[in-house]
This record gives C-alpha cells, structure tokens and sequence, in this order.
C-alpha cells in the first residue's frame, strides 16, 4: 500500500471513531444491517400517544452499520398538499412536536416553513451530528445554527410517518446524550470546523435532490456511505443503492461529489471492501 493511501485511510478511520458513539468505537466485527422489529405504541390515560414510554433501547445506528430506520427517504410535504389540507397537516405538526418533546426532552415547534418541524438542540454541533445520522437514518433533515428541521406532511399517519421522525429523534438524542462524553463532543466540533474550511458541507439542495451511485453490495454501501459522510457530503442508502446529494448552488456541477466518490471508491478498493 502506498504511503498516501495509508495515510488517507488512517485520516478517514479517525474521524469515523470522533464521530461514532463511544459504543461502537472498540467494535471489531462489523454490524449486522438487519431491521429489528418496531416498538407498538403504548397510550396514556388520556388517550394520547405515550412517547416517552414506548422505547427502553435503541436498534444501531445507521451511522455504525446499522440498518437505516426508513427503507425508503421520509420526505416533506410538498406545498400544494399542505394547502390542500391545512388543518390535517397542522395536526401532524402538533403531534411531531409534542411526540419530539416527550421522547427526546427537547422543544420542537412548527417551522416558518411548510413541511417542516424545528427542533431546539443543545449546541450548533449536536444539530449538525443529529443531521448526518438522521439522514443516513432515511429521514431528511436539515439543519441551522441549534435548530434541527425534521419533515411534516399531511398524509403522516400516527402508527407510522409520525412515528418515524419521533423514533429517529429519540434514537440519535439517545445516543447523543447518553453514549458521548463531553470530550468527545468537542472532538466532533473541531472535526465539523475542520472539514469545513476545507469544503462546506455539501447537503441536497431539496429533500428529493439525490442521485443514486450503485454498489456491489449493502456491505459496500454502508462502507462508502460513512466514508462519505466523514468528507462533509451528507450520504444514505437504501440497501446497496448509495444515494449522494445534488446542489447547484454548493456544489456546481457535482464536482466536489463526483470527486468525494472517486476517492471513496479508491480506498474501499485498497481496503478490500466488497
């Protein structure tokens, strides 16, 4: 192996451990990307849905290898269905929001913007870490100083879209919170700025704007997908399709992407991943 090449490995191998909780830092063996099944909803005496008591442990994160929340991307609505339904939609906001605050003990509210829920987060850093893991969870998320967007629509029914952005909520914060010390997060923060000034982090310039890179197996596209996280290019996948984001405006052309890829590909060939 070269010595460039080394080097490039060992750079990508320590931002994923600055990145991953503290649990999957000493993993030997990689996860198992197979699905647990789905907690039921359990409701209170007022006929409410509990959310702060459904959830006594967590399946892995995407992030690590675990298999991603969602097969598919949890979109937000479009603008036409929300004004079609305003007060449905409007509903499901309220419920994201009260289902956030109770799972995760952070306060949520309606976005200014349609489709859209706002999550308060402790620190800019946390919102950017819930961002990257969320996504890779297939939920899309966004993110702006200390507030975290999550999607609303008015077709999300109880038992399943609403559900799906508390539970990824309540998993990541899990993690967050209760499975990274303070050192660590400082860690993460110098990691985010170094990235940064070397390429902004490069994010779909709209839910649906993803373009689909095949790999040759769901081992590989998780290997690439993190690879390409850890270069500031958000990244998800639905079994071996990897999914990278199209921005005109961060990224013209794709150049940074297309290059990202190119050099993910060449390590995880060197790395003997397949």
């Amino acid at each position: 192996m070269h010595a460039d090449d080394r080097r490039e490995l060992e750079e990508l191998d320590l931002r994923l451990r600055v990145l991953l909780p503290e649990t999957y830092q000493d993993v030997s063996e990689p996860l198992e990307p197979t699905p647990m099944g789905s907690a039921g909803l359990k409701y209170g005496a007022d006929d409410k849905v509990a959310w702060d008591q459904i959830w006594g442990s967590f399946c892995d994160l995407a992030m690590a290898g675990g298999p991603p929340h969602k097969g598919k991307l949890l979109e937000p609505g479009r603008p036409e269905d929300i004004d079609a339904d305003r007060r449905r939609y409007e509903e499901v906001v309220d419920e994201i929001c009260r289902g956030i605050t109770l799972a995760s003990e952070l306060p949520a509210q309606p976005s200014p913007q349609d489709g859209w829920v706002s999550v308060d987060c402790y620190s800019e850093t946390m919102a950017s870490w819930l961002l990257r893991a969320i996504v890779m969870e297939n939920v899309a998320a966004r993110s702006h100083g200390r507030a975290l967007m999550l999607p609303a629509a008015p077709h999300f029914r109880l038992d399943k879209e609403i559900k799906n952005v508390v539970t990824v909520i309540a998993k990541t914060t899990h993690y967050w919170m209760g499975h990274m010390s303070r050192a660590q997060k400082s860690a993460i923060a110098d990691l985010f700025a170094r990235m940064s000034s070397a390429s902004p982090l490069i994010e779909p310039a709209d839910a649906g704007s993803w373009r689909v890179v095949d790999c040759v197996s769901v081992q590989s596209a998780v290997w690439t997908m993190r690879a390409m996280v850890v270069n500031n290019v958000l990244a998800r996948r639905e079994e071996k399709n990897l999914f990278v984001p199209i921005n005109p405006a961060g990224d013209p052309g794709g150049v940074i992407v297309a290059r990202t890829v190119m050099m993910v590909h060449r390590l995880a060939a060197i790395r003997g991943v397949s």
